[in-house]
């Protein structure tokens, strides 16, 4: 018998019934029957909801990650908009690295900013691990959302460590991640020492949400697709097994997401993730035989399609779904995250269609 942080206790692989181990998000993560295909958005907390921009106006990005209070009431904000299955904790993936001691800014409308540039051993050396303590608020908002959303599950998350190692590396967003593939191949040990550190950060974090009581992790390696597979097995792989096998023991469903992933997709699914996420550019019967029957996928509406006229969303909302039949385990989502000018009413009536659409085929048989 295994403790299962979501609130029941897992044995030989089930679940009792209730709370949220037995939501269809869950559900759907572990590859089991659901009543109908879950759904949920990446960045669903965030610009493109009035009242978020409203709670927004005057908090810094940091600060409003570090404010229980404000965490809190901006998780809930799109679960009791759009009914979406599941909830994400409203952090950054810098959070963790700031907390190790690295000296940063989340600047709007360019992202994290680095003071100071990983550039030798030493700069390595600065990157502290971190306790609980270190990031007491996330551990405050965990446990106070947990009771706020009852049988809903809550999503925690983390970055990965070539994505945090390359923003720290080039000091901030690049489009071409020159530095970081520069340190990566002249001074391949370097390189592996920072990802041994940030993978350790990584994997603290992680933990401290999990004993808070989250109900699935994801980790985000939103620049992965900046390299080859050969590249990503010798120089990310090990890292990111290390974060999410390590998970293994924690009894929560484990998330793999990147974008531009499409030739990374089976070497991601090594990785130690029970879902793997797919972006918007591989259809998910296409992703399913990358990844493997032994995973679930998740995704992949294009999130431009939300801009267009209803009868175009429908009809992709329904290819998707189509789509994701090919899979063991299916989650509704976006090929990355909302986009800021997305009318809120589009994704409500996406989380509806997709609810309508699935339990009629579950009704079916």
């Amino acid at each position: 018998m295994t403790t299962d942080t979501t609130g029941t206790v897992a044995r030989d692989g089930d679940s009792r019934p209730g709370g949220p181990a037995d939501s269809p998000f869950i559900r759907a993560c572990r590859r089991r029957p659901v009543p109908h295909t879950p759904v949920w958005f990446m960045r669903q907390a965030g610009r493109s909801l009035p009242e978020y921009r409203e709670i927004r106006a005057s908090v810094p990005m940091l600060e409003s990650c570090r404010r229980p209070d404000l965490v809190t009431e901006i998780t809930l904000q799109p679960v009791r908009r759009h009914g979406v299955d599941a909830a994400i904790l409203f952090s950054d993936i810098v959070v963790p690295v700031a907390a190790a001691g690295i000296d940063l800014d989340i600047v709007p409308g360019t992202g994290p900013v680095v003071a100071e540039p990983i550039r030798t051993a030493a700069d390595v050396e600065r990157i502290r691990l971190i306790t609980r303590d270190d990031v007491s608020y996330v551990d405050e908002a965990v446990r106070q959302l947990v009771v706020e959303l009852g049988d809903t599950p809550l999503i925690g998350f983390a970055g990965a460590p070539f994505t945090l190692a390359s923003y720290l590396v080039e000091g901030g967003p690049s489009r071409t991640h020159a530095k970081t593939k520069a340190l990566m191949y002249g001074d391949p040990e370097l390189w592996h020492a920072l990802c041994a550190r940030l993978a350790e950060v990584t994997s603290a974090f992680l933990r401290v949400q999990i004993e808070a009581g989250v109900s699935a992790v994801q980790l985000f390696d939103s620049w992965a697709g900046a390299l080859s597979e050969a590249d990503y097995r010798r120089f990310v792989l090990p890292h990111s097994t290390t974060v999410l096998s390590g998970l293994v023991d924690a009894g929560v469903p484990r998330i793999h997401f990147g974008v531009g992933t499409a030739e990374l997709l089976g070497a991601m699914g090594e990785a130690g993730a029970d879902v793997v996420g797919v972006d918007w550019r591989t259809p998910l019967d296409v992703a399913t035989g990358r990844i493997g029957a032994d995973k679930a996928v998740q995704g992949n509406l294009d999130p431009c399609v939300l801009l267009a006229p209803w009868p175009v969303v429908e009809a992709e909302v329904r290819r998707i779904l189509e789509q994701g039949r090919a899979a063991p385990g299916h989650v509704f989502n976006l090929g990355h995250g909302v986009l800021p000018e997305t009318d809120p009413e589009v994704l409500t009536r996406v989380v509806a269609l997709v609810h309508e659409l699935s339990s009629r085929r579950a009704d079916q048989g």
